[in-house]
């Protein structure tokens, strides 16, 4: 398991915004799961699903840099937030 990995498990056991952030991932993941599957999607439904892809890649990017602070050291010690 890389750090990275490491960094995602302890971040979805300990920090609420980041587990929170994940869960909303999650279901979002699963409507444009839904949204894809239709052959005709009407243009409410387009709109939709550029709008929940959207959101996504905002939560994600949110999830990274809160993932990305974690493991930067800090400037106090030199030593990153979560160990190995």
């Amino acid at each position: 398991m890389t750090q990275e990995q490491h960094a995602r498990e302890v971040l979805l056991e300990e920090d609420d915004e980041y587990r929170d952030l994940a869960e909303q991932h999650r279901a979002l993941e699963s409507r444009l799961a839904e949204l894809l599957d239709y052959p005709y999607p009407s243009g409410a439904e387009q709109v939709e699903e550029a709008t929940l892809k959207k959101r996504k890649l905002h939560i994600k990017d949110r999830m990274e840099y809160i993932l990305r602070r974690r493991l930067t050291p800090r400037a106090e010690d030199g030593e990153p937030l979560l160990g190995s």
